[in-house]
């Protein structure tokens, strides 16, 4: 007997409503989360099966340790999207009602009846799941150091402009450096070519000390509108701060970047990754936690575009045909292949004459990117496919004869 099991969670608890093939109500509860709301699961299923394989959950997350519970204990887990849920339960309810219980019914259901539109979670080995959590910490990190050296131009070009003359980018340890020093623009001005030399030797920079200590002190004594003493006092205060969770941010990342870069290093298809054009050890790490590595995932190299989110939404009704980029997609992957198809035109002839292309075609530059990017994800479904790495001439050996008879 097959038992379904909808399971609404929350941060401290489940709400769970388990369903017979016949859409009959078996049981239904609220347990905590932990051990013991896990283990009351597995005794409330016990009841009705003790086949674990019999028993199909549905819940709204493929992550956490509950999740990994489910999996463990051998139930089929599917993690369907809070969107397909909200559409669901349009279908069952229009007046609009909601409720915990009312969606772990809801859960059930829906695995019971339309299963087969959805994917179980997906089967990825712990190296995988480990490199994700590196990963996403790491472009997490990232993304906030982008958010804070945001807020730090906006103040410098409140209070002190010249700073932004100085430095082209504002997470550059030189320019850390010298603010951490100098966050005032008095201070700033009154700074020697060897003051200035010492900081940066401090921040790390070998090089070229004079001359840069030499453009730094020109740029920060061009001349500047000032604001009003008592402001540039407190926006110095406040730059200070922001310089120094830049520079804490600027460690971390480079931390995470080392352990990512072991990890990933680790993981047995990292040589195929790496063998793509474009694609560095940072990247290469991204786009294989997001694909991750369950072989039995993607069925075929459309399907893992379409969760790519580079291949083409094409809408058809009655007259209206329409093909339009995806908007509902991994975020985190497709920044990644963006980036990925960036660097593979500089790294690859065959990608950069594809890109040329659809630019001369009259695509916009994120568009040819899109479309390359497509490209570059079903050439790393065939090589993970066949266990093979990259080849140049093998990828674009397709449009090699059109090209020659366009020439001749």
């Amino acid at each position: 007997m097959k038992v379904f099991v909808g399971d609404d969670w929350a941060e401290a608890h489940h709400d769970v409503h388990l369903m017979g093939e016949t859409g009959e109500k078996l049981a239904a509860k609220r347990l905590p989360e932990g051990l013991d709301g896990i283990a009351g699961l597995h005794a409330l299923i016990a009841e009705h099966t003790t086949d674990p394989t019999e028993v199909i959950v549905g819940i709204e997350t493929e992550r956490g340790l509950w999740v990994q519970a489910l999996i463990a204990a051998e139930y089929q887990v599917y993690a369907i999207n809070p969107l397909s849920v909200s559409r669901y339960r349009d279908r069952h309810n229009v007046a609009g009602a909601k409720s915990d219980p009312g969606d772990a019914k809801l859960l059930a259901d829906l695995v019971r009846t339309d299963r087969h539109n959805h994917r179980p979670v997906a089967g990825d080995t712990d190296q995988a799941d480990g490199l994700k959590v590196l990963a996403r910490a790491h472009q997490n990190l990232i993304w906030d150091r982008t958010r804070h050296t945001n807020r730090l131009r906006n103040d410098l070009r409140e209070f002190f402009p010249a700073a932004l003359f100085a430095f082209e980018s504002l997470a550059d340890r030189d320019t850390i450096a010298v603010l951490t020093k100098a966050p005032h623009p008095d201070q700033a001005r009154r700074l020697s070519i060897a003051q200035i030399r010492s900081a940066l030797r401090k921040g790390g920079r070998q090089r070229n000390l004079d001359r840069r200590a030499s453009e730094i002190q020109q740029a920060l004594r061009t001349p500047q509108l000032d604001a009003p003493p008592a402001v540039t006092t407190a926006f110095a205060a406040t730059t200070k701060a922001l310089v120094e969770v830049i520079a804490g941010l600027n460690t971390s990342i480079a931390e995470l970047e080392t352990e990512l870069a072991a990890h990933f290093d680790e993981h047995p298809d990292a040589d195929i990754y790496l063998s793509l054009p474009g694609l560095g050890v940072v990247l290469g790490a991204r786009v294989l936690a997001e694909f991750g590595d369950d072989p039995d995932r993607y069925d075929n190299a459309k399907s893992r575009r379409n969760y790519a989110g580079t291949s083409p939404l094409t809408i058809a009704s009655g007259k209206k045909h329409a093909v339009l980029a995806r908007h509902v997609r991994n975020r985190r992957l497709y920044d990644a292949i963006d980036q990925w198809a960036f660097c593979a035109i500089t790294a690859s002839p065959g990608c950069r004459e594809f890109y040329d292309q659809h630019r001369a075609a009259g695509d916009l530059h994120h568009q040819a990117l899109r479309a390359l990017g497509n490209r570059l994800v079903g050439y790393l479904h065939g090589c993970l496919r066949t266990r093979t790495h990259y080849d140049e001439h093998t990828a674009w050996a397709h449009r090699q004869p059109a090209q020659t008879q366009t020439a001749a």
